[in-house]
């Protein structure tokens, strides 16, 4: 794979180059119906918080910015597939989904890759399986979300 120049990371170090390919993750969601925004404010608080605690290359939370669709987002760029298994049963991104999932009604999670690796999909949907088994509170929080798209979502919605 060629050698491709990126930005700067979320601690503010720059990585001047890299071999291995790019995965972001993203997540798009919003919130229930009458959800106090302080609660709201408390969750986008220990997002931030939980991007500062996982070995990521940037992640930046984005709000009210999807023509209406959705309320919130978040992009995590993760260097690997390593990386990425890191960050998806990270304790802080664990603590993330155990806060701010009771509070949303819609939410879409999706994974994005510079490498053609068509194996790369299964792959991701693999880690996102095994982070379920492994966190069955997570799981039941994500298949009782009314309407959920995502990579290998648990219950109703997948797996």
């Amino acid at each position: 794979m060629a050698t491709t120049a990126v930005g700067p990371r979320n601690r503010g170090d720059t990585i001047t180059e890299r071999t291995n390919s790019m995965i972001h993750h993203g997540i798009r969601f919003s919130v229930k119906p009458g959800v106090p925004q302080e609660d709201v404010e408390a969750v986008l608080k220990i997002m931030r918080d939980a991007a500062d605690s996982v070995p990521l290359l940037k992640s930046f939370v984005l709000g009210r910015d999807f023509g209406g669709e959705y309320d919130y987002g978040a992009v995590s760029v993760v260097e690997d597939l390593a990386a990425y298994e890191t960050l998806m049963n990270h304790p802080s991104h664990l603590e993330v989904d155990r806060v701010g999932l009771p509070l949303v009604d819609k939410f879409v999670s999706f994974d994005i890759s510079d490498d053609p690796d068509p194996e790369l999909g299964a792959k991701i949907a693999e880690i996102h399986r095994r982070r379920y088994a492994g966190n069955p509170e997570v799981s039941d929080l994500v298949s009782d979300l009314g309407e959920y798209s995502g990579s290998a979502a648990p219950g109703k919605h997948g797996i």
